[in-house]
């Protein structure tokens, strides 16, 4: 076709080399049609008109856009046959550069082109191997840890040949496993699935080995031994069997090997402040994630290096489990061991107002696992009174915030505080102490709290202070908010002596001494010739 233009010059063509003058960003913004101003002026060039007409031509006939090129070169030579933009001669001089780094310099083509294209050719990326980091059974322990391993159970059944009874498990639990000993017996059962009563070499590694327990860490190992093949949880149930192992291996509680009724209720004692602390969801279902944010591995540890329970203070000291117990034998008069809100009321010496205690047995808080309606459990008692006397807790803040809260909105305001701190004053004037206003009171609160949003108290609020128990015994504890507005020196120089201990563990060492002290004058009573009356028999 005469006069068309090669598809090479189209390909080989460089925009810079129109020398149109630069216009900035604010001038086309200006004149926002100078652009089309200037495509109309180009399309209008007799150079143009015959490059369309032949690319037309093409398209119209099947022809391939690259055999133009082919079919006509004849101003191939010519450098770029496109149309320019200036007259002949009126070009605008270039810049002096150097040939080597003008950007008009043609660039040699990296490989052929089917259009002639002077893109360059990229290069595939590499394929990076990502190593494999999701292993369905766990990860592989390295060769030297299985090694190691295999050598110790070498050591511990090279005399026991046939296996190791579960009498002798004990070692492996805690030497090869790093096990608390008290898990010995739930181990040799977990892997004598038959019952036969010896598990041998190739059974263990089986199990521990191939199980790749030897990857786990210890709160993983402990909640896979401990819950059922078929749960994603631990329940209350699954705790038992190493609570019976401490029962009767543990130095510290022989002495209740001969009244089997207390050791029953120290298991479910220990159980239910497990459950109180560790299960923060409530749902009775203990999962992984909490037992890894908690202390319970840490406590269970403590006690098979301990010789003293009472010493591992979170969760098994037997002198808690007494306060407990002891605790609640005061209020369970008719001792059907259920106690209702008349019961209640008495506690801590009517320390506790009307108004809290229906919310206490309203259920808000936490639902009584009692089925006697209107009457609490053990079970619902010790939830209590660790939330009573542990108000600066976690527990013990959503417990005793819920309570509060009224309207379960999630948030106390001042009518809220109002409600409960009446009865407080009402019982100040009773008591012919000086009565503090409520509007004193609430900026004390506030002051303490220092909430996110002026008048209004949220849960997050309360933890983040340290005074959280103070503001809750100022609504509804009057001996306690007494206490605290009086301190004894003595006493707050205890506690800075002692920052470890919670609010729980003071209560429960003085009560114990109280109640310690009680039952050694009643033995002297007993032995000074007075008549025996069991039904003032202590409860243990």
């Amino acid at each position: 076709m005469e006069g068309a233009v090669s598809m090479s010059d189209v390909a080989a063509f460089q925009p810079e080399a129109l020398q149109l003058p630069e216009l900035s960003p604010l001038a086309l913004k200006a004149n926002p049609f100078l652009a089309e101003q200037l495509f109309s002026q180009w399309f209008s060039l007799p150079d143009t008109s015959r490059l369309v007409k032949s690319l037309l031509a093409a398209a119209k006939t099947g022809e391939p856009l690259n055999a133009v090129g082919n079919s006509s070169s004849t101003n191939a030579g010519s450098g770029s046959s496109i149309p320019s933009m200036f007259p002949s001669g009126c070009t605008p001089p270039l810049s002096p550069r150097s040939v080597s780094g003008s950007p008009r310099t043609v660039k040699q083509r990296v490989g052929p082109s089917s259009l002639g294209s002077p893109l360059k050719v990229i290069s595939e990326p590499v394929r990076e191997v990502i190593p494999q980091f999701y292993f369905k059974n766990g990860r592989l322990p390295p060769a030297e840890t299985r090694e190691r391993c295999l050598f110790d159970i070498d050591q511990h059944f090279y005399s026991h040949v046939d296996g190791l009874q579960q009498n002798e498990f004990t070692s492996v639990a805690k030497d090869i496993c790093k096990l608390p000993s008290f898990f010995s017996t739930i181990l040799f059962r977990r892997i004598d699935v038959n019952n036969v009563g010896i598990i041998t070499r190739d059974q263990f590694i089986d199990y521990w080995v191939k199980g790749n327990f030897l990857t786990m860490d210890l709160a993983t190992q402990i909640y896979i031994i401990l819950k059922q093949p078929d749960h994603e949880y631990l329940t209350q149930e699954d705790f038992r069997p190493i609570l019976r192992e401490i029962l009767s291996t543990h130095p510290g509680l022989e002495f209740l090997q001969s009244t089997p009724e207390f050791q029953e209720r120290y298991a479910e004692t220990v159980i239910y402040r497990i459950f109180h602390y560790v299960n923060r969801s409530g749902t009775s279902r203990l999962t992984l994630k909490e037992l890894k944010r908690s202390n319970l591995v840490a406590a269970m540890l403590q006690v098979d290096d301990e010789e003293d329970i009472n010493k591992v203070l979170r969760y098994f000291s037997y002198e808690h489990f007494y306060v407990i117990y002891c605790k609640f034998w005061e209020l369970d008069t008719d001792h059907d061991f259920l106690i209702d809100k008349e019961n209640l009321i008495r506690y801590g010496n009517h320390a506790l107002t009307y108004r809290i205690v229906d919310r206490v047995f309203s259920q808000v808080a936490r639902k009584f696992r009692s089925k006697i309606e209107g009457k609490m459990g053990y079970e619902d008692f010790v939830y209590f009174i660790l939330s009573e006397e542990d108000k600066s807790s976690e527990p013990g803040i959503e417990f005793w915030f819920n309570c509060i809260d009224l309207d379960g909105n999630g948030v106390l305001t001042s009518n809220e505080m109002q409600f409960f701190y009446e009865e407080q004053l009402h019982r100040m004037e009773c008591m012919a102490q000086e009565p503090v206003l409520f509007e004193d009171i609430l900026c004390q609160i506030i002051d303490m709290i220092g909430p996110e949003t002026d008048g209004l108290v949220t849960l997050r609020d309360m933890k983040r202070t340290k005074l959280a128990g103070h503001v809750f015994n100022i609504l509804f504890n009057l001996n306690k908010f007494i206490a605290f507005e009086s301190r004894d020196p003595f006493l707050i120089r205890q506690e800075r002596e002692n920052p470890t201990l919670t609010e729980w563990d003071r209560f429960a060492h003085r009560e114990y001494i109280r109640l310690s002290m009680e039952d050694d004058a009643e033995d002297l009573s007993n032995g000074s010739g007075d008549v025996w009356d069991e039904s003032l028999e202590a409860p243990f």
